[in-house]
């Protein structure tokens, strides 16, 4: 029999998953067949309503070498398991004469913990408890939580957090959940042989089809020690997140509480001598963390650099001492040795970074109302790392709809570690951009409008014209509004303002859960909904519910964003153009999300408007157009009332028409 064809593969994948052939998909899928086979790197652009992952799933299974596809969001990853690949399997079946099979692999805190769910928490006498089951009070959020979790634990196939509905938080799911530094180890635990993490990981061995996220992506390249199983292909779906990803998971931190934790856990492990030097250096960097300005360290004080290598030496002592003594009054002592050990390596392994002072990190102090202050260090930056681990011995492909920044793909691709494309050099990854556009028409389905009368915003003080200039634009709109800020405050100030000028509903991100926010706000056309950075990502509202997506202003970086500001100077100094580099990019990368959640389908028509008229009138400006859709352009803001009255007078015609023909 004859090996069927890729055009074949994808036209029965697509109509198993009742979905529409996309000229771009069909590139994307010859585009990535042809990396597949010849070992390189593919950047590819595909725009909402491509059919993206189809377009990598299919190639990825008809070659038939294990491949690893990496998302950022719980909502793709379920997507894909639960979706496109149960079908696309199954449609591929009769052709490939083979059934591939999948798993998901998470990291280890996401799977509920046997041990820790029959034996207890190990205690700390001032905020642990014992055991959950019998400390926390049956009738609290708490105790039911944990029941429930207890009962869960018998159904469940998996033990994926995930999989409990409704959710727990994230205190509750601590009391049942360990991290692999807690975790004891499959021999040593009396649950390994039923352990769900362990399990997770053995399907994804036999699996030719692994979904994980970033996170563990980034895990598997810095830790050294392999977390996921040997693959011949790497796909990165939301690619635009991996960078802040892979920085997240290389950012260290250390705090009074979370050093006075790791204390009282190893108090009573060690000798006194032991613990008391490291209950010292504990005291004496809490004591300087009360006196801390937030602000990145360029160099670190004297005082600090004396408290962090004393923590450093004693939590040295601690981890010796933790080996070399055993307690047969402590229960269950492995698991109360492994967690102390765990905090203790941390508080070691942080302490050092810092005090080391190298030149590729970044440390800075931040403070919180809530939580107090925290020393934090971070990678400088992470093209390294990636170039290093992620090019090579594998072909990747990396795709999003918004990787083409300013009319190229060598910004992104300067942030991942590689050099411009088609550089040919000895160990230089070679790879290709390619942009399979959308099968949306963005100049005749949306408008962006930018406000260039406005006064341009300032970094502190209202915005008395951007307000009215809102209040109009959503009053035209018949409110239909999704409204991206570029802070809290921002957002407060706006729906507080307009709330009182509009009847209307003005949605308000943090006064519920994002989930029930984006449900009523597609629920309702009247409604609006303002928020901050997770809507300019995360919102999907396809329709005429959302019919004008508002920007406040261009969403650079705080200046005093300590990592972005010295990500910025490190270009400078080495000869580049470090606004451009760091701070456009940035923005130009929120701008193609946020403005990609007007145009979700087909039939969507909408507006775009960015009230800071630097859009236009500043020389970066034109970066920024190029890097959102190809919308129809303009400055008249009349045209735009006019355009947003005809949008919501046609769509309630429609909705009016739609109750006729129901009734």
């Amino acid at each position: 029999m004859t090996k069927p064809s890729l055009p074949e593969l994808l036209h029965a994948a697509v109509t198993a998953v009742g979905g529409t052939e996309r000229p771009g998909q069909v590139t994307m899928a010859e585009a990535v067949a042809e990396a597949v086979d010849d070992g390189s790197h593919l950047l590819v652009q595909a725009g909402t309503g491509t059919g993206k992952s189809l377009g990598y799933l299919v190639p990825a299974l008809a070659h038939g070498e294990r491949v690893v596809v990496a998302t950022a969001t719980l909502a793709l990853q379920r997507q894909l398991v639960e979706r496109d690949l149960p079908r696309t399997v199954d449609a591929l079946h009769p052709l490939l004469r083979r059934r591939p099979e999948f798993a998901m692999l998470k990291g280890r805190s996401n799977y509920l913990c046997l041990h820790r769910l029959h034996e207890g928490v190990p205690q700390e006498e001032e905020d642990g408890l014992f055991d959950p089951f019998e400390a926390a009070m049956p009738a609290s959020k708490l105790g039911k939580d944990l029941l429930r979790m207890r009962d869960w634990a018998d159904e469940t196939e998996t033990g994926d957090r995930d999989d409990l509905t409704p959710g727990v938080s994230d205190r509750a799911w601590s009391q049942v959940s360990v991290s692999s530094r807690e975790c004891l180890g499959a021999s040593k635990c009396a649950y390994g042989a039923d352990c769900f993490a362990e399990a997770a990981r053995e399907r994804a061995k036999l699996a030719d089809v692994v979904v994980t996220n970033h996170a563990l992506l980034a895990i598997d390249a810095i830790e050294g020690a392999p977390v996921l199983p040997s693959h011949e292909v790497l796909v990165i779906d939301e690619a635009h997140e991996l960078v802040s990803r892979v920085t997240g998971a290389a950012t260290g931190e250390l705090t009074p509480g979370s050093v006075n934790r790791a204390v009282r856990r190893a108090a009573k492990l060690v000798d006194e001598k032991a613990a008391d030097s490291l209950q010292t250096a504990a005291e004496t960097f809490e004591r300087l963390m009360e006196l801390a300005l937030p602000g990145r360290i360029e160099e670190i004080p004297e005082d600090l650099g004396y408290a962090l290598m004393a923590l450093r030496d004693a939590a040295r002592t601690v981890i010796t001492a933790l080996g070399n003594t055993r307690d047969k009054s402590v229960q269950d002592e492995d698991a109360v040795r492994k967690q102390a050990l765990a905090s203790i390596e941390n508080v070691h392994a942080v302490a050092e970074r810092i005090a080391n002072g190298s030149e590729y990190d970044v440390v800075w102090y931040e403070r919180h109302d809530r939580f107090g202050a925290s020393l934090r260090v971070a990678p400088l930056s992470v093209a390294g790392l990636l170039r290093d681990k992620l090019f090579t011995e594998r072909s990747v492909v990396l795709t999003s709809a918004t990787l083409k920044l300013g009319g190229d793909f060598n910004g992104v691709g300067a942030s991942l570690g590689l050099s411009p494309e088609g550089v040919q050099g000895e160990d230089i990854p070679q790879w290709k951009g390619l942009d399979v556009g959308s099968p949306f028409d963005y100049p005749k389905q949306g408008i962006l409008y930018v406000a260039k009368h406005l006064a341009q915003p300032g970094r502190e003080g209202s915005r008395t014209d951007m307000l009215d200039e809102l209040a109009e634009l959503v009053e035209a709109a018949g409110g239909r509004t999704l409204g991206l800020f570029s802070s809290m405050r921002a957002a407060q100030g706006a729906a507080e303002a307009l709330r009182e000028r509009l009847e209307m509903p003005i949605l308000l991100q943090g006064e519920e859960t994002l989930g029930e926010l984006i449900r009523t706000f597609a629920s309702d056309a009247r409604t609006c909904l303002f928020g901050t950075l997770s809507l300019w990502q995360g919102v999907d509202v396809p329709g005429p519910n959302c019919q004008l997506v508002v920007m406040d202003r261009i969403p650079f970086p705080r200046p005093d964003d300590p990592l972005m500001s010295a990500r910025q100077k490190a270009v400078e100094e080495g000869g580049g153009n470090g606004f451009m580099a760091v701070a456009a990019t940035h923005a130009a990368l929120l701008m193609a999300q946020g403005s990609g959640r007007l145009v979700r389908a087909s039939g969507d028509r909408g507006v775009v408007a960015v009230l800071d008229p630097r859009l236009t009138t500043a020389r970066y400006g034109s970066f920024l157009r190029a890097s959102m859709p190809d919308f129809w352009y303009t400055t008249d803001r009349n045209q735009v009332r006019r355009s947003l009255a005809a949008i919501d007078a046609a769509a309630e015609a429609a909705r009016k028409q739609s109750s006729v023909q129901s009734s």
